[in-house]
């Protein structure tokens, strides 16, 4: 796997077992809401062809899963600090583009 700043460079076969073991080098331990948002988040990048930041991460989230899961503050306590930069390393996708 080739990686920079712990994101994936190209796209590869991504599975839950992938997520996990990128999940275990961090305090988050991931659960079955947590893949349920990085499923929606490979999503988004098979239809954009790129990775949600945060807006549209929680618009994507709200569509799909519905408004309490879609807000911040609900992202924010699966995945503390940069929600949409977690889910990207997690989800294997490439970083956000606007995501510091």
């Amino acid at each position: 796997m080739s990686t920079t700043r712990n994101y994936l460079d190209s796209l590869r076969p991504w599975s839950i077992d992938d997520a996990h073991e990128l999940a275990s080098q961090t305090p988050v331990r991931l659960d079955g809401k947590h893949i349920e948002i990085l499923l929606v988040a490979r999503e988004f990048f098979d239809n954009f062809g790129f990775s949600p930041s945060m807006r549209p991460l929680c618009k994507t989230v709200t569509d799909r899963l519905g408004i309490e899961k879609g807000r911040s503050i609900y992202l924010n306590q699966l995945f503390p600090g940069s929600p949409a930069k977690q889910v990207a390393v997690f989800a294997g996708l490439p970083a956000p583009k606007n995501c510091l």
